[in-house]
């Protein structure tokens, strides 16, 4: 990997897979063949997606949502602000057949170089936000607790969404007598949630960047400047990332565990992205300088996972 942190990991209609690195360059990378590098965006690249003309669409913090060219690497600015409020810290996209596009921010008081200080600080600052084909952009869920990962269920009825301090997956409906509405699908999770996305049998793969922290746990319901002052500490007194390889997927109707990885390893972990491709999962992380890939499991025991699996 020509950089560091490639946060995650898409596939295109060509069968490329894609990822943003933290210097701001956006790298290609071909399964059977070279990695090049494709674009470089102001701010961090974070969530990605294939849009359905064929630009990249990129999550940036700070900065907002961008569409890249995948020849020419060339950018648009689609959504820097919403209410004239930037957006500061762009953190998932997906984009439904209508060509509407949904986002979501993780917080709306901090950027990715300070994303420890929101989980600290635990504000329910985060939401999801619609972009119709028009340009005009709606935001439809408030206090969300560090809204990230976000992928279309294979039926087109609903999007999952995680929130990563929130310990949860749930379900935005788009379709049927629920639509507009939001019910949980996977909650109190034994780790914190990152990006999500659907696989080819309709799952929906979780990327699990940490285990809980049990410091973080213990300050989310205290007084506001307790859980500021942690954040201001040296960088080396804070809780701490947790770098182990982990991934799960639900079911996505039931919200049950029913297959993923857990283990450890020496040049990979922390893991933020993830995509299914040509039977093999591919993983994005935030604390190395590699993307990495395993045969898809197709069912596994899951610590942490009440009855392994469901």
């Amino acid at each position: 990997m020509p950089g560091d942190a490639p946060e995650d990991i898409v596939v295109d209609t060509d069968g490329m897979l894609w990822t943003g690195l933290i210097d701001g360059r956006i790298v290609r990378i071909d399964p059977e063949g070279p990695i090049a590098v494709a674009g470089q965006v102001d701010g961090r690249p974070l969530g990605m997606a294939t849009a359905r003309d064929g630009r990249l669409l990129i999550c940036t913090s700070p900065g907002g949502l961008l569409a890249m060219d995948r020849s020419s690497g060339d950018t648009e600015v689609l959504v820097d602000a919403v209410d004239f409020r930037p957006l500061t810290f762009c953190s998932n996209v997906v984009e439904l057949p209508d060509g509407t596009i949904y986002f979501t921010q993780s917080t709306a008081r901090f950027s990715y170089r300070h994303f420890k200080a929101a989980i600290f600080e635990a504000r329910g600052d985060g939401g999801l936000f619609r972009r119709d084909a028009d340009g005009t952009v709606t935001q439809v869920l408030t206090n969300l607790y560090f809204a990230n990962g976000l992928t279309l269920t294979a039926d087109g009825s609903a999007l999952v969404f995680a929130e990563t301090q929130g310990r949860r997956l749930s379900k935005y409906w788009l379709t049927g007598p629920r639509a507009g509405t939001v019910t949980p699908l996977a909650e109190h999770l034994p780790g914190m949630p990152d990006n999500i996305s659907t696989g080819s049998d309709g799952r929906i793969w979780c990327a699990m960047v940490t285990p809980v922290n049990r410091a973080a746990d213990f300050l989310a319901p205290r007084a506001p400047l307790l859980r500021k002052l942690i954040w201001r500490l040296p960088e080396r007194l804070q809780p701490q990332i947790e770098p182990v390889v982990w991934a799960v997927a639900f079911d996505p109707d039931t919200g049950a565990a029913v297959a993923g990885v857990r283990m450890n390893h020496p040049d990979f972990g922390a893991v933020t992205g993830l995509v299914e491709h040509r039977g093999r999962l591919w993983l994005g992380t935030i604390g190395y300088p590699a993307v990495a890939s395993i045969i898809t499991p197709v069912t596994a025991r899951l610590p942490g996972f009440e009855g392994g699996v469901a």
